[in-house]
């Protein structure tokens, strides 16, 4: 317990947890952002649309979130360089850094997570919503943002506490890519002193403490 006490406040830990802080809040923004573009498009009725939000929801929900990770981080591997219109070519190796796998295998995983729980919250608003403003002239992206979103919002909000809390604890995952947050700042400290158990008692601590 004296080496664990000692360790909570070491640089290496605290910049850890402050990188564990800084991709679960980015990830989960990219999946608020996702989840509400993809729940939009299943729920347009336009078949095109719908198919490829559910194709999307379904992979990624249907995989580990482990997976999609060392899939993202190695992309290198099968795309050696990626294009960008107008903008040029770069390596994949260059772009796919620790954070950006990190960043893209949490937020698009999340994204399908999200795009369900805003649908069930579009479609906990009654119908009759929709056709008074339809009544009153708006146009669908008004009624969108002015009508059913801000009555979602009380289906959305608690869910998605849960799925940020959750997405704190799943940035852990990202040690498999040598990303430096909390768990690995604490692999790297044990790994050079043998404290195996008082490390993860730290790095146990500050997750209880954040969540």
């Amino acid at each position: 317990w004296a080496t664990t006490r000692h360790f909570l406040t070491a640089h290496t830990v605290l910049v850890g947890m402050w990188k564990t802080l800084l991709i679960s809040v980015l990830s989960q923004v990219v999946g608020i952002v996702l989840g509400v573009v993809v729940a939009v498009m299943r729920s347009s009725g336009n078949p095109v649309t719908g198919a490829v939000g559910w194709l999307y929801v379904w992979f990624f929900r249907g995989t580990p979130v482990y997976l999609q990770l060392l899939l993202w981080y190695n992309l290198g591997l099968i795309f050696p360089t990626l294009s960008f219109p107008g903008l040029g070519s770069a390596r994949t190796i260059d772009l796919m850094t620790p954070f950006m796998a990190a960043l893209l295998g949490l937020g698009i995983n999340e994204g399908a997570y999200m795009a369900e729980i805003v649908r069930a919250g579009i479609l906990s608003v009654d119908k009759g919503q929709t056709q008074a403003a339809q009544a009153l002239g708006m146009s669908r992206r008004r009624i969108l943002r002015r009508v059913i979103l801000p009555q979602a919002m009380r289906v959305i909000v608690p869910p998605t506490a849960n799925n940020t809390i959750s997405m704190l604890k799943t940035t852990s995952l990202v040690s498999v890519l040598s990303f430096p947050e909390l768990l690995y700042a604490s692999q790297l400290i044990y790994s050079d002193n043998f404290k195996t158990i008082p490390l993860l008692l730290t790095a146990s601590i500050w997750y209880l403490l954040v969540t």
